[in-house]
């Protein structure tokens, strides 16, 4: 019988703590200042942020290519497979097949249904262009219906990109001096 108080005392305890807790929450929410208390040169103030966000840089993964690891890549890209196929004549998935994807068009399959913003995109797949899209698919093309969040390491991206070079017919050239 004494332990059935124990236990009672302990977790009447939790749950005030915890009423406690989202109770002062609600009561003591922040606020966000009209304008900085301390401006800081180089800080845009709340309403006077600029429309479009800083874009990240994205280091160039041409001069990597040399080096890139093809069975890495293949590893990496395996992630890649519950979406995209990447067989030859293989079928659509929930993204689209990517044989013959370097080199090709944006939209370089016909029996796709690709977003808007991916069907407005002019050029080809080259190297940077698939380098920035692996790295953040949403950053590359806005509205993009890829949901994939990216790849952050410049090597990795190239190692997927050199294995994505093979899976053609006749990969397309290296760039220059690579």
């Amino acid at each position: 019988m004494e332990s059935n108080k124990f236990y009672a005392a302990i977790l009447v305890a939790g749950i005030l703590a915890m009423i406690s807790i989202i109770g002062s929450g609600m009561l003591v929410e922040p606020k966000e200042l009209a304008k900085q208390a301390y401006p800081i040169e180089g800080v845009a103030e709340a309403g006077n942020a600029p429309a479009a966000a800083k874009t990240e840089e994205i280091e160039p993964v041409s001069p990597l290519l040399a080096k890139a690891d093809v069975d890495h890549g293949a590893t990496l890209a395996k992630q890649c497979q519950a979406c995209h196929n990447f067989a030859k004549g293989g079928p659509n998935m929930v993204g689209p097949n990517l044989w013959g994807v370097v080199g090709g068009p944006h939209d370089h399959k016909a029996d796709y249904s690709y977003s808007d913003a991916m069907k407005a995109q002019k050029g080809d797949w080259d190297y940077e262009s698939l380098n920035k899209f692996i790295a953040k698919p949403s950053a590359a093309v806005p509205g993009t219906k890829m949901g994939f969040a990216g790849l952050k390491k410049a090597q990795d991206r190239a190692d997927v990109i050199a294995w994505l070079r093979q899976q053609a017919d006749s990969p397309a050239p290296l760039p220059a001096g690579k």
